[in-house]
């Protein structure tokens, strides 16, 4: 079922005016009427980010309420979670995170939700975590894969690094990589490197989970 373009400017217009609760209710009536959560994910959520993203970096909104939007959409993920209740039924972890310098987490931490979602256990570090941190914690739990998130394009540098850091440690692991960033170019840059996997959204993700082999 897809969800209406009068259900995604009604949504629109509540995360600018900051309306927590009417944002709510739009999501749990999609929800209820067994919406998928791609679908939520992507014709809403992400869609309504995307929009917002540009409208601040067009000067039309200001920081304070780009902020309070992405609030309002990491409290609905954090209630959609609640709402799979799955629980790994696979040995496979993946650990994700944005790059260093990235505070847009959102999309990353849909991501994870998606490979916790089908069995799955996903350890999601959130924004700006430091390689050093990353591999520390990488060298714990030992993951299947590893998913990072670029949102601003000039961090691709930053992005290539932590590439070649995983690399000296874990030189077999798989990658995955994605984030608003990729509109813009970058993708000449990973394919420089191998087992490195491009996602453009949840539902390249899901099918990239389904024929997933180690």
């Amino acid at each position: 079922m897809n969800i209406s373009q009068e259900s995604y400017k009604l949504f629109l217009a509540s995360l600018l005016a900051g309306d927590r609760q009417q944002c709510y209710n739009i999501v749990n009536t999609h929800w209820e009427n067994e919406n998928s959560l791609l679908n939520l994910y992507e014709e809403l959520l992400k869609k309504a980010m995307y929009e917002i993203g540009n409208l601040w970096e067009v000067n039309q909104i200001s920081v304070a309420a780009e902020h309070l939007a992405s609030g309002i959409i990491e409290s609905i993920l954090n209630d959609l979670q609640t709402k799979l209740k799955n629980s790994p039924n696979s040995n496979n972890r993946i650990l994700s995170g944005c790059v260093e310098n990235e505070y847009h987490q959102i999309g990353i931490k849909m991501i994870s939700d998606v490979f916790e979602k089908n069995g799955w256990k996903s350890y999601f570090l959130g924004a700006n975590i430091p390689t050093k941190e990353l591999l520390q914690f990488a060298k714990i739990i030992q993951p299947q894969l590893f998913a990072l998130s670029l949102s601003i394009y000039s961090h691709l540098p930053d992005l290539e690094e932590m590439i070649i850091q995983i690399r000296s440690v874990f030189p077999q692991i798989k990658i995955v990589v994605g984030g608003q960033a990729f509109r813009h170019g970058g993708v000449k840059t990973i394919e420089k490197y191998e087992n490195i996997v491009l996602l453009k959204d949840t539902y390249q993700t899901e099918e990239f989970i389904k024929t997933f082999d180690l």
